[in-house]
């Protein structure tokens, strides 16, 4: 316990150094037992732990990428890595308001309004994660990994990921397999595009690669339904798994293509009959990556289904995964919806980089819905563009413009504007 009460006093002190960071010597604090253990910066850990360490970083910008220093068995089997970042915005709307910390186009308030301008500061995005990994003969390569931020309520440490993966069997919460963070765009603005669909979910996946530059997982997940209901129906336990599928071909770590599906069976009551009903939701997806000459990079996803409003950005706001049928009274509907992002990513130099994002997202009329009088949602559009400068290589800084529109299905349009600034450290 001494030994490590006095290894994290000194992690604590060595994080807050103001050295820069080129001028910091490798660092070891040794145990005199045999068994103890030792902290090292991450480039003094065994080659099997730097290996593992890497090659399981989570893809999206905004995960926390590998940790600064490690605790280690004397052994160099296993490593225990504490990191995250700081993470802050500045953020201000003009020409019309997206009422959400992030740049939500569901969200633009109405031209009746008498705001049209806004200012805000966040900094509840700030991460802090928990990384174990290890290689032994029963379980291979193994990470335990924990996540979190700060955007629980009142901002209390809310949980982004949770899992145990060994054997290319990954169990616990994380980015679902009808997803693809390594195709996200870089952005200042946390959520990101509005046609994107991406989204964590309780899980028993399997990733198999046994063939050379191909991936096939398949997923068990943890359903989350929301529906529009009223005063006879109303959204039920479910009492199906959703299950995904995905296959995707890298012909580098820089360069991917990616095809996924979803199937999904939704439950809910009607107080019409004492039994419950199921209406069945599937997606179809298509995403990828591919970088040229090193300096450019594009990247894209498309996404069409019905009753997956669930994991679309934009429509994840709006309770459409069902709707009421108003043909057949005390029935819903799953109803077709697409979302959809393309973008691109230059590097001006090592340090310096540009990127330019266009998204839609869009939901579907069906069975006469909505009904006369009713201005739902139709489709939003997104456009951010951004310049990223890596000051040192712990620190980030970011400024980014956005564009909004929302449409509803009376053809009125609202628009929003937003100028973000990001400060990041990472430790």
């Amino acid at each position: 316990m001494k030994t490590i009460l006095r290894a994290m006093v000194l992690l604590c002190l060595l994080g807050t150094s103001t050295f820069p960071l080129h001028a910091q010597e490798k660092v070891t604090v040794e145990d005199e037992m045999p068994n103890g253990i030792v902290i090292v910066t991450i480039d003094k850990a065994g080659d099997e732990i730097i290996r593992i360490m890497h090659e399981s970083q989570l893809p999206y910008f905004h995960d926390p990428q590998a940790p600064r220093f490690l605790l280690m068995d004397k052994r160099g089997k296993f490593a225990l890595g504490i990191g995250g970042y700081v993470r802050a915005t500045a953020e201000y709307d003009f020409g019309g308001i997206a009422n959400s910390i992030d740049f939500i186009p569901a969200t633009i308030l109405g031209s009746a309004e008498k705001i049209k301008n806004q200012f805000q500061m966040d900094a509840s995005t700030a991460s802090i994660f928990l990384k174990l990994v290890g290689h032994t003969d029963l379980l291979g390569d193994f990470i335990v990994y924990t996540a979190g931020n700060f955007r629980g309520d009142g901002r209390t440490l809310k949980l982004r990921n949770a899992y145990i993966t060994f054997h290319d069997i990954t169990i616990g919460y994380t980015y679902g397999t009808f997803s693809d963070a390594a195709a996200m765009p870089t952005t200042v603005d946390y959520q990101g595009p509005n046609g994107a669909a991406i989204y964590r979910a309780t899980q028993i996946a399997y990733h198999y690669k046994g063939i050379k530059n191909l991936r096939l997982e398949a997923s068990i997940e943890m359903p989350e339904v929301d529906g529009t209901t009223n005063t006879q129906l109303q959204i039920a336990q479910q009492r199906m798994p959703d299950f995904s599928v995905a296959i995707q071909y890298s012909r580098s770590e820089a360069s991917h293509l990616r095809l996924a599906a979803i199937l999904r069976r939704m439950t809910y009551t009607t107080s019409l009959n004492e039994k419950a009903s199921d209406i069945t939701g599937y997606g179809i997806q298509a995403s990828g990556s591919c970088t040229l000459k090193s300096a450019l990079r594009l990247y894209g996803q498309i996404t069409y289904g019905k009753g997956i409003g669930q994991y679309f950005n934009d429509l994840s706001q709006l309770n459409v995964d069902l709707v009421p049928n108003p043909t057949q009274e005390g029935k819903m509907q799953a109803l077709p919806m697409l979302g959809w992002f393309a973008g691109a990513r230059y590097n001006l130099s090592p340090k310096l980089f540009l990127s330019a994002t266009y998204s839609l997202s869009r939901l579907y009329s069906d069975n006469h819905w909505p009904q006369e009088n009713s201005y739902p949602y139709r489709y939003g559009q997104y456009l951010a563009t951004n310049l990223f400068w890596h000051a040192t290589p712990n620190m980030e800084v970011g400024t980014e413009y956005l564009r909004g529109w929302r449409t509803d299905f009376s053809n009125t349009t609202r628009h929003a504007n937003r100028l973000n600034l990001l400060v990041q450290y990472s430790f």
